[in-house]
């Protein structure tokens, strides 16, 4: 039987292959997708310096805290720049500055950062359903429709591994630390192996999104 460690370390290869394609392909990217890339660099760094104080048997959750108070700023200035005036900046920004004050407290006073920070990743995860239901209708809109929305086809790629990943690991998140700590050894690693499922098929669906645009030159 694979191990769950090999599981984690196979579903880091479409990170990487995410990683290298938006970094050679920066330039060409129109500026959403630009945006998009800071946040693939962002969490490749973090996964990666993640998966290796894993395997060097180091507490690694401390990474995770700061993965999610600084990926969801970066989603939501991605998002704000695929929406643009049809959403209030007022609103957007709020919202990013609101959870980073929260994910901050959290990992403060609530759930140290050696700690699976449920808390933080539930209401993350939460905002970017919103976000990317928002978008969804968004897409169908008739007057985008009809104006055209560039790259719509990457941008649909990535909203949707967006939406896949937060809607299928909403539970894990939300009770982490009870995965983690309380269940059967068994149990927790098949949990573990269904997150990791879904984290592959998001990074197949990033990579798809700047792989269709990468292919044509920048508008």
């Amino acid at each position: 039987m694979i191990s769950l460690k090999t599981i984690v370390i196979l579903s880091h290869l479409p990170i990487l292959a995410t990683v290298v394609l938006a970094a050679l392909r920066y330039g060409q990217l129109s500026k959403p997708l630009q945006v998009f890339s800071w946040f693939i660099f962002l969490s490749g760094a973090i996964q990666f310096t993640s998966l290796w104080l894993c395997l060097v048997s180091i507490n690694n959750m401390p990474l995770l805290h700061i993965y999610v108070a600084t990926g969801f700023p970066c989603l939501v200035w991605f998002y704000k720049t695929v929406l643009g005036n049809f959403i209030s900046n007022r609103i957007v920004w709020g919202i990013a500055i609101l959870f980073l004050l929260f994910s901050v407290i959290n990992s403060l006073f609530v759930q140290n950062i050696f700690r699976f920070n449920s808390n933080a990743l539930a209401v993350e995860s939460i905002l970017i359903i919103i976000l990317a239901l928002f978008t969804f209708i968004f897409f169908l809109n008739d007057t985008m429709m009809e104006q055209g929305i560039p790259n719509i086809k990457s941008l649909t790629w990535i909203n949707s591994g967006l939406f896949i990943y937060y809607l299928s690991c909403l539970m894990i998140f939300y009770f982490g630390d009870t995965i983690l700590f309380r269940l059967s050894k068994d149990l927790s690693r098949h949990t573990w192996v269904y997150h990791s499922f879904f984290s592959t098929v998001m990074y197949i669906c990033f990579f798809a999104g700047l792989w269709k645009r990468s292919k044509t030159p920048r508008l």
